[in-house]
């Protein structure tokens, strides 16, 4: 309700002179001590002030011409998307606008402070038809898609009804299509909303920027410092960090059911129109050379965008964008606007996207692994394109397929789902805390999985058990003499196992070991085989084993029982040291091991680790394939094979200990050691790309996550931390 002068605000003010009348007449001041006299007239003066003070204040608001309490705010009100009660605004044209900041960065064009919740908290400008003062030009005009992506905002748990408490503030204007509006007039309605304050704070959508014949790849309108969710972003376009890559929608999408890669004639198919010319040519070329495999589509004679013929016969009409369904591999190349509804379109028929432009952003690239569900090329390249994806093995286009349709369906198949996901990455810039891991975001049935314990074990597993150390050694005495005394002095080791690799020797007698106060057993295999170390010997009596080699004598005790601990919190994962990532190579088409030092780890060797007794069971008797015997006719690998085993049945990635990653033995020589030999890199990269054929998938996931002690960097007294004695990198 709202109250304006009249009699209510007369008799507020009779309230407020009988108020201090009686402020000041209800006690005498005392005339025995003029000190005091001096005293009681300050305080009773002040106390006058501050009520005229108070008064004036109320005064001013009960008459004031705003809502709030700050001019230039408003209450709250509940936004009704209704289109025939959308009131008409003037605006003047030659109202200041100010050009797109192509600086901005999320420290310098967002005021944080407004986002005072623990959510991220949207505001939606009522719905109003800006019109030009002197020519009645309406500046835009409401379209479906720029409804529906509105309505998704008010019903999601972003909308507030209350700019005083928004984060952000979303306008009632489309300007998703830049074909259909005067960008002129659109920047002066920009600049005339109520909490503009330059753009601050305030999200564009925009999918077709740009118009011919530049087809700009950022919208042409004065934004200022508005965050932009643009459809067509180039690598010059696109502020990191800023700005959010959205896809084109397009209304033609139609629901597709999973086709079996058999099922899929073509490996290749290009639908897209308008291909710039030296791409075309390229194109051309390759469908005569391959017209089995590629097929190429163009606009009918009919000129209907709903269907598409091919090249050499323009009279034979494919159902659009039904079609692609035909393909495994579906190209996107330069074109003459950038960004396209094609590969929606392309996701929507589970279609694996082949993209060959060189700079281009693509949607939601802050959050999806793109390199899970496409291909890219240079478009350079683009003449080499069928055979690169002539090598890509049957088992990997299934996986990437079974990505493309969990994709699409998680975060492409409507302008609601489109919506809500740029703003919960936008969310997660600001509410950090909140946010989603990269595994979250790229993983099917992440939640499901997540829960899931193979082994059924306890949440944390029994401290006083300890762990079994198991050695797997050859012929090198010296140093697993040395190994041994530095495992005997750490608190959690329960047992030593040496396994004695060398048919060829007997062990050293035990009397001639270390003399240690835990029990030490001896056992000599009957061949020499890297698998030995995963046997499940009746010794091993605990449920923890340390595999480590016996040249991994640089470990302190610190790390070890750190290490020791994180696996009783994560039974079922591998933990430990040494870490491996493995990748895709878009040229060779296979998977690449990566030895390099990165933040990302998907493997842990099994050099330096700890485990479950129960892996050492399914590494012996459940190993699929012929995985094992290869392993042990080459020499190499058993690590791999192993962390492809856990991960396949948890879906859990390994976890790494410690920032230590230099694991070199000071006492060995290189000649002595597997990975010296030349041809070892070259082999554990063809192990991962046997060990995914025989899985029929990728199992192992990439992180980037390390467990470090509490107060570990912390400038806290050493004596004071737990685990103190931790190595450097």
């Amino acid at each position: 309700m709202t109250y304006t002068g009249g009699q209510l605000g007369a008799d507020k003010m009779n309230k407020f002179r009988h108020f201090v009348g009686w402020l000041t007449q209800s006690r005498s001041i005392s005339h025995t001590n003029p000190k005091e006299q001096i005293l009681n007239f300050l305080t009773y003066g002040l106390l006058v002030i501050v009520a005229l003070c108070a008064g004036f204040l109320l005064w001013d608001l009960s008459n004031s011409p705003h809502d709030g309490f700050f001019h230039g705010k408003r209450e709250s009100h509940t936004l009704v998307l209704d289109l025939g009660n959308i009131q008409e605004v003037p605006i003047n044209p030659e109202a200041e606008q100010r050009a797109r900041n192509v600086n901005c960065t999320f420290w310098d064009c967002l005021n944080i402070y407004k986002c005072e919740h623990d959510r991220l908290k949207v505001y939606i400008y009522p719905l109003q038809d800006f019109v030009d003062e002197r020519s009645d030009k309406v500046a835009t005009t409401l379209s479906s898609e720029y409804f529906q992506i509105l309505e998704a905002v008010l019903k999601s748990r972003y909308y507030t009804s209350n700019p005083n408490e928004a984060c952000l503030f979303l306008p009632s204007l489309d300007l998703l299509n830049q074909n259909i509006f005067d960008k002129h007039l659109a920047g002066a309605a920009l600049a005339s909303l109520d909490f503009w304050d330059r753009g601050a704070n305030h999200i564009i959508f925009n999918m077709l920027p740009g118009a011919a014949p530049s087809y700009n790849t950022v919208l042409d309108v004065n934004t200022d410092n508005a965050i932009i969710f643009g459809g067509g972003f180039d690598s010059w376009s696109y502020r990191p960090g800023f700005d959010v890559s959205i896809p084109v929608w397009s209304p033609r999408l139609v629901p597709q059911h999973a086709h079996a890669t058999a099922q899929r004639r073509f490996l290749l198919m290009v639908a897209q129109l308008n291909i710039l010319p030296r791409f075309l040519r390229t194109l051309r070329e390759l469908a005569l050379a391959h017209n089995d495999q590629l097929l190429l589509l163009g606009v009918c004679e009919n000129l209907d965008l709903t269907s598409r013929c091919p090249v050499s016969q323009h009279h034979k009409s494919l159902e659009y964008p039904r079609l692609l369904s035909r393909g495994k591999f579906c190209l996107i190349t330069k074109s003459l606007r950038l960004g396209q509804p094609d590969l929606v379109e392309i996701l929507s028929q589970h279609c694996i996207p082949v993209i060959a432009v060189d700079n281009y952003i693509m949607p939601f690239e802050d959050v999806i692994d793109w390199s899970l569900a496409s291909v890219r090329i240079r478009e350079s390249e683009l003449h080499s394109v069928m055979q690169k994806l002539q090598a890509v093995s049957n088992t990997k286009i299934v996986e990437m397929q079974k990505q493309v349709q969990w994709l699409f369906s998680k975060y492409f198949k409507d302008l609601k789902t489109v919506t809500l996901t740029a703003l919960e990455i936008l969310e997660s810039r600001i509410f950090p805390l909140r946010a989603r891991s990269s595994r979250k975001w790229n993983v099917i049935d992440t939640n499901a999985r997540s829960t899931f314990n193979p082994l059924f074990l306890p949440t944390l597993a029994p401290k006083s058990q300890g762990f079994t150390a198991v050695i797997l050694t050859y012929d090198r005495v010296e140093s697993l003499f040395l190994l041994i005394q530095k495992l005997s002095v750490v608190p959690s080791l329960q047992s030593i196992l040496v396994v004695w690799n060398n048919q060829k020797k007997s062990p050293p007698h035990l009397s001639t070991f270390p003399s240690i106060s835990k029990p030490l057993k001896i056992r000599q295999t009957k061949e020499n085989k890297l698998s030995n170390r995963f046997y499940p010997y009746p010794e091993i009596e605990t449920e923890a084993i340390l595999t480590i080699d016996d040249d991994i004598i640089m470990l302190t005790t610190d790390e070890l029982d750190f290490g020791y601990e994180v696996w009783r919190e994560f039974p079922d994962h591998i933990v430990g040291f040494p870490s491996r990532i493995h990748v895709w190579d878009n040229n060779t088409m296979r998977w690449h091991y990566e030895s390099e030092w990165t933040n990302q780890i998907s493997m842990v060797l099994t050099g330096a680790a700890f485990h479950h007794k129960f892996w050492s069971h399914m590494y012996t008797h459940a190993m699929p394939g012929d995985i094992k015997d290869w392993v042990d006719e080459h020499m190499n690998c058993e690590d791999i094979a192993m962390n492809f085993l856990v991960a396949n049945i948890t879906n859990n990635p390994p976890i790494k200990v410690t920032p230590r990653k230099k694991f070199k033995c000071p006492e060995c020589t290189n000649t002595e050691m597997l990975s010296a030999d030349l041809n070892h890199m070259r082999e554990r990269s063809a192990c991962i790309d046997r060990f995914s054929k025989i899985y029929g998938r990728m199992p192992l996931r990439t992180v980037e996550f390390r467990a470090d002690p509490v107060l570990f960097r912390d400038n806290f007294p050493d004596k004071l931390k737990r685990y103190n004695d931790i190595g450097s990198l």
